[in-house]
């Protein structure tokens, strides 16, 4: 029986258990491989897609997960990626291999289910512990006071342990590191509750807290799984970038061609690459013509036609004609690679953002540590020794400045802002997305994707006579050029019907012959007709008189692009185009949307050091693009978006995600950022005004650890509500 095999599909959007498991069952050397099927988006495409799998040849199985856009197929260990990719393509579904090693378990996604059951469990325990201090508050006699306090303790203490391991973790951390955290008040003031609370039951006391250590550990597990939230779907757009590298490649040897990985490829190999493939390493073409697809590179629009001794880079798709390919760089040196370095130092950079809530830490946890100290000093001093008493007191100070208000304090603005921006069409992933949103002075927009629809149609038709246009649809129907398939779709949709055609042949590179009654006739590129080029974007048609035609073609704007650009503009905001097109089509793109400021054919590291100039002046930079050229622009902005039509590692990159097609979204984005970032600092008010008045009367011995529980909570509660009012619209003010 044939060793079976497992093949997968994703749109490196996800890493998610799937993913961990494939690598798994690559380890244990069953042959795994993982392809990019981006296009998949309904429950039709999963009927389609399993159905094509399941009839294939050697395949017994196909399941598609549509939440990570991922089809897991298992089949005979010699079965191909290559045919599994060409029999999706010939469906409508485009895919290309990606390297499932790389890709790992999201971490976030296991860190909050873990949180939300320790949140679960808190809150269970405390609702049940609250129940039985009520019969203590009520008067209960002694004896019934001690079992009721013992139950408590049964509950509580092993739900304080466990629960508050976040705490107690990162504490313990920093302590060793020499430091002061926000975990460290938090973990002493939960300890302390508890070990006073059972110090009072073993010893026959009246007062226990142990709701009060359990309101602490709810409260701030509360806040941590709301910044959880806002985190887990951020996830490295480097991984993503290295997943885009094709594992496996064929060599071309004096035996023949040969299957192998990519890693054991060096400088001087000769590669083949078919039609329609990924180009895996960098090289210059040692055999044949044909045309690449560099938009992932450079987000050029177009096709380029390469030919013998034309430089390729990884990442390129080969789109015509086949290929061999003497390789100069592969692996970790290939460019896409070094555009995952750029990222993940990038990101790395990113990553330093000091946001509000870590800069209040600093300055609140060694003033936590030193009041509960000197309270416990002044009270041991002053009651001549009672140290019960004195520990009462310090742990009521620590539990009334426990931070649980300035935990909650950016997580709940963030929470309620993010709602909000959802419902207007963008998803935030980053957690200190807002606050640097909220600071931003400088917009940069990529143009194709982004500012534009990215589908270029043909213009002037009506210029083109009946037999003209049949003639064109004719021939571009037996081409795969993107320009040609433009054509076509238009054509078909003013129902022209196609002439009779003999002798077709396509050349690549070049376009699309035929001979009409005997009469040559063609469609393709200027160069190769004979015709003067202009500076837009264009293809040519010659007729059997000889006449060569010019067939326009035009990239539309985003119906609200124009509006958004002057929105922007209007709030003083400096706007930029960078693209990686043509001078003609940035060009006529700035000049329709009245951007003064337009930079044309800029590859990756073009815009990423534009970025770098603009923080060197002093500007905030918002970055909003769609393509793998944009990744590392996108990393290295002071805040990036993406639309949701993006590619995917450009969609990770980025901090805030566009789900619609409306750019207007933007704007009012800045606007609720403008009002978190207000509300953030109103709570920090908040904690500030809540802090003064309730230490005095802690440090007094006014309030029990009972009634100090009683207060933290209230002001949780209102920093909670204040919060809430972000669920309305920005104010102008915002704007």
């Amino acid at each position: 029986m044939a060793e079976v095999a497992s093949y997968s599909a994703c749109p490196a959007c996800a890493a998610a258990p799937m993913a961990e498991q494939i690598a798994q069952n690559r380890m244990a050397g069953k042959g795994n491989i993982l392809l990019s099927l981006p296009s998949i988006h309904c429950a039709g495409c999963i009927s389609a897609v399993e159905r094509k799998l399941v009839s294939l040849p050697g395949v017994t199985s196909a399941r598609v997960n549509l939440s990570l856009k991922r089809v897991a197929i298992e089949a005979d260990e010699n079965q191909e990626a290559a045919d599994l990719v060409e029999a999706l393509a010939g469906i409508g579904y485009p895919a290309h291999e990606l390297d499932s090693t790389t890709l790992s378990a999201g971490a976030a996604d296991k860190a909050a289910r873990k949180l939300l059951l320790r949140l679960g469990i808190s809150g269970f325990a405390q609702m049940n512990v609250m129940l039985l201090s009520v019969a203590v508050w009520s008067g209960a006699e002694a004896a019934t006071r001690d079992l009721f306090h013992w139950i408590s303790a049964a509950i509580a203490l092993p739900v304080i342990i466990w629960a508050g391991q976040p705490f107690f973790q990162n504490a313990w951390t920093a302590l060793r590191a020499r430091h002061l955290n926000m975990d460290v008040p938090i973990s002493l003031a939960i300890l302390l509750a508890g070990g006073m609370s059972l110090f009072e039951v073993m010893n026959g006391g009246e007062d226990a807290y142990f709701d009060a250590a359990l309101s602490l550990t709810f409260f701030l597990l509360a806040g941590r799984y709301l910044d959880q939230r806002t985190r887990r779907a951020a996830r490295s757009a480097a991984e993503e970038l290295t997943a885009l590298e094709v594992p496996r490649v064929t060599r071309v040897t004096t035996e023949g061609n040969v299957t192998t990985p990519v890693a054991d490829i060096v400088m001087g190999d000769v590669i083949f690459v078919r039609p329609g493939a990924r180009i895996p390493v960098d090289g210059t073409v040692l055999n044949g013509e044909s045309e690449v697809d560099r938009s992932l590179l450079t987000g050029e629009t177009l096709p380029v036609a390469i030919a013998e001794n034309t430089i390729v880079s990884a990442g390129e798709v080969n789109l015509t004609g086949p290929l061999e390919i003497t390789v100069t760089a592969a692996g970790r040196d290939s460019s896409l690679s070094r555009m995952a370095d750029l990222v993940t130092i990038a990101e790395g950079a990113k990553n330093r953002y000091s946001s509000l809530a870590d800069r209040a830490a600093q300055i609140y946890a060694p003033g936590v540590h030193l009041l509960a100290f000197l309270a416990f000093v002044g009270w041991l001093w002053a009651s001549g020794g009672d140290v019960r008493l004195a520990l009462n007191i310090a742990v009521a100070v620590l539990i009334i400045t426990c931070p649980c208000a300035l935990g909650l304090a950016v997580p709940a603005v963030v929470t309620a802002a993010s709602g909000n921006l959802f419902r207007k069409g963008l998803l935030v992933k980053n957690a200190t997305a807002l606050e640097r949103l909220a600071e931003i002075d400088c917009v940069v927009f990529d143009k194709t994707g982004t500012l534009t629809d990215g589908e270029v149609v043909p213009g002037a038709l009506n210029a083109l006579s009946a037999d003209q246009q049949r003639l064109a649809l004719a021939l571009a129907y037996h081409s795969a050029h993107p320009l040609a398939q433009a054509l076509v779709s238009a054509l078909q949709a003013h129902s022209v019907v196609p002439v009779e055609l003999t002798q077709i042949r396509e050349l690549p590179g070049k376009g699309v012959e035929a001979e009409l009654d005997g009469v040559p006739v063609a469609l393709g590129r200027a160069q190769w007709l004979g015709a003067d080029a202009g500076q837009g974007t264009a293809t040519w048609l010659r007729t059997a008189s000889g006449d060569v035609l010019e067939i326009p073609f035009e990239d539309h704007l985003r119906p609200d692009a124009a509006d958004t650009v002057a929105a922007l503009q209007k709030d003083g905001l400096t706007v930029v185009l960078l693209s990686g097109d043509n001078d003609a089509a940035v060009e006529h793109a700035a000049t329709g949307l009245g951007i003064s400021q337009w930079h044309a054919r800029m590859r990756p590291e073009d815009k990423a050091q534009a970025l770098t100039e603009l923080a060197n002046e002093g500007h905030k930079v918002l970055m909003v693009g769609d393509g793998l050229n944009d990744t590392v622009a996108l990393a290295s902005a002071h805040v990036s978006v993406s639309p949701a039509s993006a590619l995917d590692a450009a969609r990770v990159a980025s901090d805030i995600v566009l789900l619609g097609n409306r750019l207007g979204a933007i704007p009012d984005a800045r606007a609720i950022a403008r009002s978190a970032r207000r509300r953030i600092l109103e709570n920090f008010a908040i904690a500030a005004g809540y802090n003064a008045v309730s230490v005095p009367v802690a440090l007094l011995g006014f309030a029990s650890p009972l009634a100090a529980a009683l207060a933290m909570s209230t002001s949780s509660i209102l920093v909670s509500l204040n919060a809430l009012r972000l669920r309305g619209s920005a104010t102008e003010e915002d704007k």
